[in-house]
């Protein structure tokens, strides 16, 4: 993790740092690319692209939802990202690349990590001939209680 938020480090030294990151990833590190890892990274936590755009443009910066999307996808390419996809409509970029799942809130699109030792899973289906496991996601839908 960068640091970003302990207050300790200057703005030279985060976007230096975001940079180091992303040439570590065989990224090249454009000014765009920094500002959308810059939002990413301030501390763990589940954007949409739409969400990671508008964070752009607030910040003064001008990016194209194009952009914005191609940045997202090369960054989950090269493992610097998570992709939840919740539903074919609904794409999370999670900064937390750790072994974890989720809890989704049906009702306000809120998205929770758990923990991966707070799982138990007992025992996975056998795999088709042919394939080897990649990941496990889970995903628990979730929706509010009347109170």
């Amino acid at each position: 993790m960068l640091g970003i938020t302990d207050g300790t480090k200057t703005q030279d030294q985060h976007t230096l740092s975001v940079s180091e990151l992303l040439a570590r990833h065989d990224i090249a590190p454009t000014q765009q690319r920094r500002q959308i890892a810059q939002i990413l990274f301030a501390r763990p936590q589940h954007l949409s692209a739409d969400q990671v755009l508008e964070r752009v443009n607030q910040n003064g910066a001008v990016a194209s939802k194009a952009t914005v999307y191609n940045t997202l996808g090369l960054f989950a390419r090269k493992g610097l990202i998570r992709e939840v996809i919740v539903d074919p409509s609904k794409v999370f970029y999670d900064s937390n690349t750790s072994a974890h799942h989720h809890f989704y809130n049906i009702d306000t699109g809120l998205l929770q990590d758990i923990e991966n030792q707070e799982l138990d899973l007992q025992r996975l289906p056998t795999l088709p001939a042919g394939v080897e496991l990649d990941s496990i996601d889970i995903i628990v839908r979730v929706r509010t209680t009347a109170e």
